[in-house]
């Protein structure tokens, strides 16, 4: 048993306690999946909820390795302190609004274990609303450190990667809220060979207190400022400057993408304008988004609302047949959906 590959789990928490039984069962649940192939070690770091988080992690507390509940400067910090206390080769964290999918943990472990070489891995996800449909699926490439820098962006709960990559990169830096794992990313590929797995790994939940809607106009600052961190990289300054019109679209569209989020569509547009000048078919990858904008600019509330609720509903009737009935969190029954995220 003791020859079994360790895999360490952190799950900072905050105030999200309609979400995090959710989260906790997701990923316990992949220990009963697949308890004869790795061993599994859960830990949750808490900042120090009033929400009744507290109450409900103790409920679990016998299926995990340490937790604890106490005032921290962010969720940089909050993982920093769970990975010290983590003892796995292999390590991921799980947002406390998130899910792992059947089968995450063992896919990694399996292409890890393959390729010793490779310090990250990733596969593709889902997202989902507030109450857990299915509303679009994350498909991604095989995508390397030109990529990243490019700022084509994975799906965070859907990566795990080897404790020596993470040691070797020094972990967060925790002086970043939003862009934290893109940061991480790009360190890493920088030393490790990183690969993509097709297959569904994990589900990222959209909803109004998410930070990537409720502090939207954060991450575009966040990209902002890992591009002029990068041309401070000698070896990553010569990469930026041969793309450098592909690396700045893929700032602008970045930027655009969260503004968008955020309810800020007339300014969402105008850096969509920047992403196009700068590269066109990366920037055009999002020409739904980009009418979503127009549509805002124009004062189409209603028709806004019929875009959104339409497609919504148009991707939930496809991905609702998916085999995760049953699962934690997933929701694949047709109530209210959601288009607040």
């Amino acid at each position: 048993m003791s020859d079994l590959p360790l895999v360490s789990i952190v799950t900072p928490s905050y105030n999200q306690a309609q979400y995090l039984e959710a989260t906790i069962q997701s990923v316990l649940a992949q220990r009963e999946e697949n308890s004869s192939t790795f061993r599994l070690e859960y830990i949750i770091v808490d900042g120090d909820s009033t929400d009744g988080s507290q109450e409900l992690i103790s409920r679990y507390a016998n299926q995990l390795v340490w937790w604890t509940s106490e005032p921290d400067q962010g969720q940089a910090q909050a993982i920093n302190k769970g990975f010290a206390h983590a003892q796995g080769e292999i390590l991921g964290w799980l947002n406390s609004d998130d899910l792992y999918l059947p089968l995450a943990i063992q896919s990694a472990v399996d292409v890890l274990q393959a390729n010793p070489e490779v310090g990250l891995v990733f596969g593709d996800a889902l997202s989902i609303d507030r109450r857990g449909h299915p509303i679009h699926q994350l498909h991604f490439g095989n995508w390397t450190l030109a990529e990243l820098i490019r700022f084509r962006v994975i799906c965070q709960p859907a990566v795990f990667f080897r404790r020596s990559a993470w040691e070797s990169v020094g972990g967060l830096d925790e002086s970043y809220h939003y862009m934290l794992d893109h940061l991480l990313w790009i360190k890493i590929a920088r030393l490790f060979p990183i690969q993509h797995v097709n297959g569904l790994w994990a589900a990222a939940r959209q909803h109004a207190g998410a930070k990537n809607m409720a502090q939207a106009a954060h991450f575009g600052k966040e990209a902002q400022r890992i591009f002029d961190w990068m041309l401070t990289q000698p070896d990553l300054a010569e990469q930026v400057y041969i793309a450098r019109n592909q690396v700045r679209g893929g700032v602008y569209r970045l930027q655009a993408r969260y503004l968008l989020d955020g309810g800020y569509a007339a300014e969402a547009f105008r850096v969509y304008l920047q992403a196009l000048k700068e590269n066109p078919v990366f920037a055009l990858k999002h020409w739904h988004r980009m009418l979503y904008a127009i549509l805002s600019r124009l004062g189409g509330k209603a028709l806004r609302g019929w875009y959104y609720s339409t497609s919504y509903r148009w991707n939930f009737a496809r991905l609702r047949n998916l085999p995760l009935r049953g699962w934690p969190g997933i929701n694949l029954e047709e109530d209210e959906l959601t288009t607040d995220g």
